[in-house]
């Protein structure tokens, strides 16, 4: 399967048990639609609807698609585990070797000491409110679908947008579970019958659906100057990390090097995270309330005692001498008597308390696109190519070229370099020891209770107990 090729959905619909208890409604896009709307509309600066909607004329306005669109990318800001209180970045970097952890969440701590059992409710919440938004997206797409009163335009790009979700979340949650049913239904009913996929099939069933959603947003680039709303720039981005996850390094060149052509790398490294960096290719945009994103409320420290995470020394010794990233990305704290100090994450740097908007919660960018395409060819021997786009991001950090002989020396160092620009971002660290299968040789000795089969988090024990279809259990819980 490649990008190039236009692609159909074939997987046959399926929906999650999660959904009968939530979403049991027959008139549930009225449901959604109505809560959702008058909450959040104005996250993509998209005005509600003056009146109460029905199920029938949801989907005859753009403007009332675009507002359940944008309960959407709310629900991802502030909820579950894409960039709210208890997102990936924080859950996999105290599962990894990023962040120390000194909260007293029961759910986080078995993370942080990986004691993780099938009751933890975070990983509970992660599963439930990653389906709730591919449920929300199926949801749009039917009604896009079967609407009669949208411009063949409108419809491709709603459609576009809401399968890129449906594709984004299932990326999560086969990374951290490996089987997963892959939802593209909204019929409640099928919940008693819903297996769980295997992991091979979820991946290329999201890059057979993202190669639909590139189709169906070519053109959509300039939809949103601030890139808070996925285009095709966005689908292609994903796309371009699932290739890599898969190994196709010449789809994941291809991808990798359109996006480098359109975007420009930010020169000051303090610009890269701003709202208007010019190397974002999708963020999600703050609502009125609160301002800035939960990840630099979460990482910054303001005080000792009272911090929750602290990056590890393992990841502060990682950066070299003299490299940029750990002098701007990062900064120290001590408590009042010069007795402790710790070193946090600070790529944001506006906490919630601030009045203005400086900062949105980037999920791709243009530095990441640059080591993908830098692996893709090194993996294929293209030692200078790779070599190249290494130390253009080598050299934006103050640090000199660097040279190899062979590819697998510039290979370990392109993933080194990942764990250094890419840290605390929504696990992409986890999410390379898995794919590379070196997580027992990174954190073997490093976490006490750590055992290989915790490169999968367990099903959720709520699930297993409404829908035993959904057995077996990931092995080792």
């Amino acid at each position: 399967m490649t990008y190039r090729t236009k692609n159909t959905i074939g997987n046959p619909p399926r929906t999650k048990n999660w959904f009968e208890r939530i979403f049991n409604s027959p008139n549930i896009t009225f449901l959604f639609l109505t809560l959702g709307l008058f909450s959040c509309s104005d996250f993509v600066d998209v005005g509600p609807p003056k009146n109460f909607l029905v199920s029938e004329t949801v989907f005859d306005d753009p403007a009332t698609v675009e507002s359940a669109l944008a309960s959407i990318y709310f629900k991802m800001r502030e909820q579950g585990m894409v960039s709210g209180n208890f997102g990936v970045t924080t859950g996999l970097g105290i599962y990894s070797d990023e962040l120390d952890y000194y909260g007293f969440d029961a759910g986080y701590s078995q993370l942080y000491l990986h004691n993780v059992l099938p009751g933890n409710d975070v990983i509970t919440g992660w599963w439930g409110q990653a389906y709730n938004i591919i449920y929300s997206a199926n949801d749009i797409i039917k009604g896009i679908e079967n609407s009669t009163d949208l411009t063949a335009a409108e419809k491709d790009l709603f459609k576009g947008q809401a399968l890129f979700v449906r594709c984004y979340m299932h990326s999560l949650l086969v990374m951290l579970y490996g089987d997963v049913p892959y939802i593209t239904t909204t019929d409640y009913l099928e919940n008693n019958v819903v297996v769980r996929d295997p992991e091979t099939t979820v991946v290329n069933t999201i890059i057979s659906d993202l190669i639909t959603a590139v189709d169906l947003l070519e053109g959509t680039g300039q939809n949103s100057a601030e890139r808070v709303l996925p285009d095709e720039w966005a689908a292609k981005a994903l796309l371009s990390r699932m290739y890599l996850w898969t190994g196709n390094w010449e789809e994941a060149t291809f991808l990798a090097s359109e996006l480098i052509n359109t975007f420009i790398l930010e020169a000051n490294l303090g610009n890269v995270f701003l709202k208007e960096s010019s190397e974002t290719i999708w963020q999600l945009r703050d609502g009125e309330n609160p301002k800035n994103t939960q990840i630099a409320n979460q990482l910054v420290i303001r005080f000792i005692p009272g911090q929750t995470y602290s990056l590890t020394d393992n990841l502060s010794s990682a950066f070299e001498e003299g490299d940029l990233r750990k002098t701007q990305w990062t900064d120290t704290i001590s408590d009042t008597d010069n007795t402790v100090t710790l070193r946090f994450a600070h790529k944001y740097k506006a906490t919630l308390n601030e009045t203005e908007s400086l900062e949105y919660s980037i999920l791709f960018r243009l530095a990441e696109q640059y080591l993908i395409r830098a692996e893709a060819r090194a993996r294929t021997g293209d030692i200078p190519g790779g070599l190249q786009d290494l130390n253009i991001i080598r050299n934006r950090a103050g640090l000199p070229d660097t040279s190899f002989a062979t590819a697998d020396e510039l290979v370990n160092a392109i993933l080194q370099e990942r764990r250094v620009e890419l840290f605390t971002e929504q696990g992409l660290r986890w999410f390379d020891l898995k794919r590379t299968a070196t997580a027992v040789e990174a954190l073997g000795d490093l976490k006490m209770n750590w055992k290989p089969t915790n490169v999968l988090l367990p099903i959720p024990e709520t699930e297993l107990e409404t829908n035993p279809n959904l057995l077996p259990q990931n092995p080792g819980y």
